[in-house]
């Protein structure tokens, strides 16, 4: 179902789940490129925008977190943008949905400034509210960090292994969202995207410096995370290393006296077998050979 506010100047289209009707209707009412049309029944793997002597088609990708999985997944909102309509098609991002039924509340401008009242205020504001999400994702990832770091040395090995796995997963689906993005909003700044209202180029390079800003903020936490999980790494490999190394100690101490009290459990003719102390002779000789090894270990600082 096409649902639609109107603001004077232009009109926001807003199509949840496209059904055949709703990408007719586009089909019939607007000169949009067939390939554009069909993109729009379909989750498209990168970002991109396709620019036309009259309209702008834009596929982007913001993430959204799931609170069940505390993982990161990607939410594609696509766009068509012209002078007088904006159009947003498919399950958007929640922020789109919550802006159009704000606006659709109360359509009056948030700002009165130059460029209110037009399709690219809105679709500004809907970039804006999108970046704001997405950092209070990348602000999260920070904390989660920072709680790896100070937890680093506790006795909590599984948890903090499950926890760097759910961030550097994280991290690597942002990445593979930021970055091809990072060069579209670029074309905005650089006015090879100029839209269609005068004086933009500020808004576009805040959006701009915005992205850019939690770009780094995440490329520093992937370098961050795989710090930490060298660091983990190496402190579960002492450990283990401590734990081989108490364990070959036992084994040697233990290897003779085996031996001992296998060979005099044998029904064979033995030194001292036959004497009634036999018994005290076998424990104190394991005592003395467990005690020079000890002493031995010591020495050799082994131990």
């Amino acid at each position: 179902m096409v649902d639609t506010i109107n603001f004077g100047a232009y009109k926001w289209h807003h199509i949840t789940n496209p059904t055949v009707e709703d990408l007719d209707f586009l089909r019939d009412n607007f000169h949009f490129h067939p390939l554009d049309i069909e993109d729009c029944s379909s989750f498209v793997q990168r970002p991109k925008i396709d620019i036309y002597d009259d309209y702008f088609f834009l596929v982007l990708h913001f993430p959204l977190l799931d609170q069940r999985t505390s993982l990161v997944k990607t939410e594609e909102t696509k766009i068509f943008w012209g002078q007088d309509y904006l159009i947003t098609v498919g399950n958007s991002h929640y922020v789109v949905q919550d802006l159009f039924n704000l606006k659709k509340i109360d359509p009056e401008p948030e700002d009165e400034d130059e460029i209110s009242g037009t399709s690219d205020a809105m679709l500004y504001h809907i970039l804006y509210r999108m970046m704001k999400e997405t950092f209070l994702i990348v602000e999260r990832l920070g904390t989660q960090i920072d709680f790896i770091s100070r937890e680093l040395f506790s006795s909590r090995a599984e948890k903090i292994i499950e926890q760097i796995s759910i961030i550097r997963k994280n991290i690597i689906q942002m990445n593979t969202m930021f970055k091809p993005q990072l060069r579209l909003f670029k074309m905005f700044e650089s006015g090879e995207v100029k839209g269609f209202a005068d004086d933009m180029e500020e808004y576009w390079g805040n959006i701009l410096d915005f992205y850019q800003k939690m770009w780094d903020m995440v490329d520093d936490y992937g370098e961050l995370v795989a710090g930490l999980s060298s660091t983990f790494d190496s402190l579960q490999a002492n450990k283990t290393n401590e734990i081989m190394r108490m364990l070959t100690i036992i084994s040697t101490i233990i290897l003779p006296l085996t031996f001992i009290s296998g060979l005099y459990g044998m029904n064979v003719g033995l030194p001292l077998a036959n004497s009634p102390f036999a018994f005290l002779y076998v424990i104190g000789i394991c005592l003395l050979i467990s005690v020079v090894l000890l002493v031995f270990f010591i020495k050799k600082h082994w131990l």
